[in-house]
């Protein structure tokens, strides 16, 4: 009886090995190719759920189904007008026929390899084919200009064929390449564009000289506006300080006038009082000058024969 336990046991656990090896499971991003002895056996296994096959025979090749990554390395290559450039891409990729992919190249490794020779060979070829303001530039945009002295050193040439089309033109030279390998280039872009470090250089050096000649031009007009508002102020200053020394000029005028007028009127009221007195002070005088004996010779000019002829 206990021989016959051991029996069911070992034969149960024989089941379980050979239904694990007779069964894969494909989730929804993986699609497989089932080999024999190293050779593919039937077609591609791409729906997700249970598949199965001979154990101990056949091995299953897993791909991934989902879109794949590719990182090119950046290199140094020559424009068509002869400028030395870095240039880094990145592109996007899919396995579309595992059992293609699985003949040609085996494995998503090799995969990365054939795309770097594939990828970087076309973009070399498309840069050297190029001007550097096509692989900058998708279109001939008119630039906004914010100042008239920056018209000239905005001003864009055109480009014939634009940094989208180039990358268009080399995705569908990739795919081209790659139609017997069982893979699709899905995008690819320019990810970063650069002058190599001598051409870098002078580039930098120029854009900061024209920027100084700007500055510098700001500065000269800065200058000049500030001498033509100094000159407005002294004018400005000079013209009140005429307008209100006139004005006080005319004011004192005025003052001066008014005061004569006042002191006229004043003159006037007091003529009559200032007759009566001089006659009183002259009556007095000659009544204390002369007394019944005296004689006096008076001139026909003299104050006191002026009265006395008043008096009769």
């Amino acid at each position: 009886m206990r021989k016959k336990h051991i029996i069911l046991v070992i034969l149960a656990i024989a089941i379980l090995i050979l239904g694990h090896q007779s069964i894969f499971i494909l989730d929804e991003t993986q699609q497989a190719i089932v080999t024999q002895f190293g050779r593919p056996v039937g077609g591609p296994r791409t729906q997700p759920g249970i598949n199965f096959k001979t154990p101990f025979i056949h091995k299953v090749q897993f791909f991934d189904k989902r879109y794949l990554k590719w990182d090119g390395d950046p290199n140094q290559v020559p424009t068509l007008d002869k400028k030395f450039i870095h240039v880094d891409t990145y592109a996007r990729w899919q396995i579309t026929d595992p059992l293609q992919f699985f003949i040609r190249l085996r494995d998503e490794r090799s995969g990365q390899s054939r795309l770097d020779d594939i990828l970087d060979g076309e973009t070399r070829n498309a840069v050297a084919s190029h001007e550097l303001l096509d692989l900058v530039r998708s279109t001939n945009r008119e630039p906004e200009v914010y100042e008239d002295y920056l018209e000239e050193l905005e001003t864009l040439e055109d480009i014939t064929v634009g940094r989208e089309k180039i990358e268009a033109l080399i995705l569908e030279r990739a795919n081209a390449r790659t139609t017997d390998l069982g893979i699709r280039v899905l995008d690819f872009r320019f990810k970063r564009m650069n002058y190599v470090d001598e051409v870098r250089r002078t580039v930098f050096d120029r854009m900061i000289s024209e920027r100084e000649r700007i500055a510098q031009q700001f500065r000269s007009e800065g200058e000049g506006e500030a001498r033509r508002i100094e000159g407005h102020k002294e004018r400005d200053l000079a013209e009140i300080q005429s307008e209100a020394f006139r004005e006080a000029e005319g004011i004192r005028g005025r003052a001066d006038a008014e005061a004569t007028s006042i002191y006229a009127a004043a003159y006037n009221r007091n003529n009559a009082s200032r007759d009566l007195y001089s006659f009183l002070r002259s009556m007095e005088a000659l009544e204390k000058s002369f007394d019944d004996k005296t004689s006096i010779i008076l001139s026909t000019d003299s104050e006191l024969l002026r009265y006395l002829k008043e008096m009769n």
